[in-house]
């Protein structure tokens, strides 16, 4: 199941313990990211519902900064690498937001093997790149690999059905 944000929440939602000077709240409904809230040593004279206001205000406030915020994907230019190798976390990472890529299908039992540039990486090595912007979403739009460059138009619809299959 996959995790989803936190939400604001009702005393009775939630579990509120205080550790340090941090709130932790989980949430009684499985599938809810718990939260380590920091408030300083106060926390530990505050009350629960007290807790509960500060936590709520900061994922209204969260919230709002979603709802404003405009993303804008940076595209590496044609040319240019579009990954480099971060050694501190033996890794490829991507330079961009957009990652132009071709597929195939010669790695070991028939697995994919994804090539950036001139660049080879396993389905491991680009797992651990996607990795970089884990908590993101993902679009994936499948084109012919001689014109990777182009913006193409997508149609929204159902697929025509397959006769063969």
């Amino acid at each position: 199941m996959r995790i989803r944000k936190p939400r604001t929440a009702r005393l009775d939602e939630v579990i509120i313990s205080r550790e340090g000077e941090y709130a932790n709240i989980e949430f009684r409904e499985p599938g809810i990211s718990g939260v380590n809230l920091k408030l300083g040593l106060k926390v530990q004279t505050m009350t629960d519902r007290q807790i509960l206001i500060a936590f709520n205000r900061s994922v209204r406030a969260m919230e709002e900064m979603s709802r404003n915020y405009v993303h804008r994907p940076v595209e590496i230019p044609a040319g240019k690498p579009q990954i480099r190798y971060f050694a501190a976390g033996d890794q490829w990472v991507p330079r961009g937001d957009v990652l132009r890529c071709v597929i195939e299908d010669g790695g070991p039992d028939g697995e994919a093997i994804i090539w950036i540039d001139d660049r080879e990486l396993s389905l491991k090595d680009f797992g651990r790149l996607l990795t970089t912007h884990a908590g993101w979403g993902m679009r994936i739009v499948f084109v012919p690999d001689n014109d990777l460059e182009s913006m193409h138009p997508i149609e929204m619809r159902e697929p025509e059905e397959d006769p063969r299959s």
